[in-house]
């Protein structure tokens, strides 16, 4: 049947009922995604462009539009990673044993603020901050302590640290190093992205040029040494989180990643090195089929960029890998138990989009911290999506649906355009430093709580079905003497470490930010001999200066 077949059809469809429309109108005068994608109330194949091969293809081939593997999930189930991490090292491998005991096939690492903008739990910038948010690592010790008993060669590890990224690595292959491990089996990730804490997220050190230095560095470095790791995740978790629509966080993210592989070249790597290492991390949120379309489209512009653009000549430098986590900013605090069907749809549309690994958040995490309960019951989530609902069973199901082809193509094209804005700019960075992906954001993010309190978009349970009484869930509580715990640690590293041969390491280390040679043996030296990441970090905060937002 042709597609004028099926207009001629649809226009006879739409007398047909036109009658019935009028006495049950539909719910809205207009449907649309969360990208204003507008939804018609049907889908034709005409609304689609039919050339499948060079749009789709097969999973496992360029442009990966299905999926990076040709069998996915029915090979290997995406890695099952809960985020994890509070307090000190050693409640933090509690809980680490206790989700892969049930059944987690890989660790995440929150750290907690202090950690993440490169201060010691005694600094006074900790104060009041230490082990909230996430655990508290000073040195190579509590890095010792957080994976005591976890054999690194057998686990992938993934860890969510920008600006000091570097340090945390480094402590990480020390570990494996004393484990026996050598660095050339470790997996995992370390998040690394630091242009998107400029636009979302906030925990930014060093100005963007030296920030880019250290990146680099670790490509460098990495592509040598821990050919197995993921060197960057380039995020558009934290700027969904922040507000952006789905278009947005394609868009900005693949941005990003385009400076990150130009700085590479510009330092004088080899694309095929490094790209094979860049992983990307994605935000799961509300609308199922956008969602899911989001993951498609990111995965067709990001194959096309690395293999037109860059010439890129290994297949798996044109591979758009990603991990994701279900939309903390999605989450309620009126009614927890509600979170916990957001978060199965959220992760349900990560798996049709075609994930490598997934995060779920936990019901409480509008509250606090989640409770092991609340851990538990988000990877059951994952384990039922796995085993029992049967949509692992076929590659990318949704492929040839109408409707999910339109969106896939209408956010390649909406992120296109953004795209080519920021290109005009001069890329990401200069962008980022005229502030045009924050206002874009912001004005985003004021537009959707403007709707929320207008009751134009609801939230169960926050401004619709709404609860006199709600009972009061049990949250975890952070020992607020976890400060000064960590400082007495603190004291006696240094009381023990040989202070001496750990002064020489950090003066090497200052030499070599003020040349041009690449930091990471350097930084992994000071480790090896117990420099605390606040000593670390203060090195290069006196060489590199510190970033202020404008």
């Amino acid at each position: 049947m042709s597609n004028k077949d099926f207009t001629q059809l649809y226009q006879e469809w739409q007398q047909q009922v036109k009658d019935r429309l009028v006495k049950a109108p539909e719910r809205k005068q207009r449907f649309a995604t969360s990208s204003d994608i507008e939804v018609d109330r049907v889908y034709l194949p005409e609304q689609i462009d039919g050339a499948y091969m060079g749009k789709l293809g097969f999973p496992g081939e360029y442009p990966y539009t299905r999926g990076v593997q040709p069998t996915m999930y029915r090979g290997r189930l995406w890695t099952m990673r809960q985020y994890a991490g509070f307090g000190t090292a050693e409640e933090t491998n509690k809980r680490f044993r206790y989700l892969l005991k049930q059944g987690q096939t890989g660790l995440s690492v929150a750290f907690d603020l202090p950690t993440q903008i490169g201060y010691d739990s005694d600094d006074p910038m900790a104060a009041g901050e230490v082990g909230k948010v996430g655990v508290a690592i000073d040195s190579l010790e509590d890095m010792e302590t957080l994976f005591d008993g976890i054999p690194l060669d057998q686990v992938s590890t993934s860890m969510t640290i920008n600006a000091p990224a570097s340090v945390l690595l480094a402590m990480y292959i020390a570990v494996a190093e004393k484990q026996g491990v050598p660095s050339s089996k470790l997996s995992g990730t370390i998040q690394n992205d630091i242009l998107k804490e400029y636009i979302a997220r906030g925990t930014y050190i060093f100005p963007p040029k030296p920030s880019m230095r250290l990146i680099t560095d670790i490509f460098a470095y990495c592509s040598e040494h821990v050919p197995k790791w993921n060197t960057i995740s380039i995020s558009g978790y934290h700027i969904r989180e922040a507000g952006a629509t789905a278009v947005q966080e394609v868009a900005f993210t693949l941005a990003d990643g385009i400076a990150y592989v130009e700085a590479a070249l510009q330092a004088g790597l080899d694309i095929d090195r490094f790209a094979p290492q860049l992983s990307f991390f994605f935000n799961g949120h509300n609308h199922f089929f956008e969602e899911i379309a989001k993951f498609r489209a990111a995965r067709r512009i990001w194959a096309r960029l690395m293999r037109e653009r860059f010439g890129a000549k290994n297949p798996k430098s044109w591979q758009f890998r990603v991990h994701t986590q279900t939309g903390g900013s999605t989450l309620t605090a009126q009614q927890p138990d509600n979170n916990i069907v957001r978060v199965t749809i959220q992760a349900l549309a990560a798996v049709l989009g075609g994930t490598q690994s997934l995060h779920t958040n936990s019901r409480d995490e509008a509250l606090a911290l989640p409770t092991e309960e609340s851990a538990r019951i988000a990877l059951r989530t994952q384990q039922i999506i796995a085993y029992e609902s049967g949509v692992t069973d076929t590659v990318d199901p949704l492929a040839g649906s109408w409707y999910v082809e339109y969106l896939t193509d209408q956010i390649e094209l909406r992120a296109l355009e953004y795209m080519e804005k920021i290109e005009k700019m001069g890329g990401a960075v200069a962008a980022v430093e005229a502030g045009y992906m924050q206002r874009e954001i912001h004005k985003q993010a004021y537009e959707t709580q403007r709707k929320i309190e207008a009751g134009e978009q609801l939230v169960v349970g926050m401004n619709c079905f709404q609860l006199e009484d709600e009972p009061q869930p049990e949250l975890l509580r952070v020992d607020p003497s976890i400060g000064r715990k960590q400082k007495e640690k603190l004291d006696a590293l240094r009381a023990r470490r040989d202070n001496a041969i750990t002064e020489q390491t950090l003066a090497r280390l200052r030499q070599g930010a003020e040349g041009t040679e690449n930091l990471m043996p350097l930084i992994l030296d000071c480790v090896r001999h117990y420099a605390t990441i606040g000593e670390i970090c203060g090195v290069l905060r006196e060489v590199f200066g510190e970033y202020r937002a404008v």
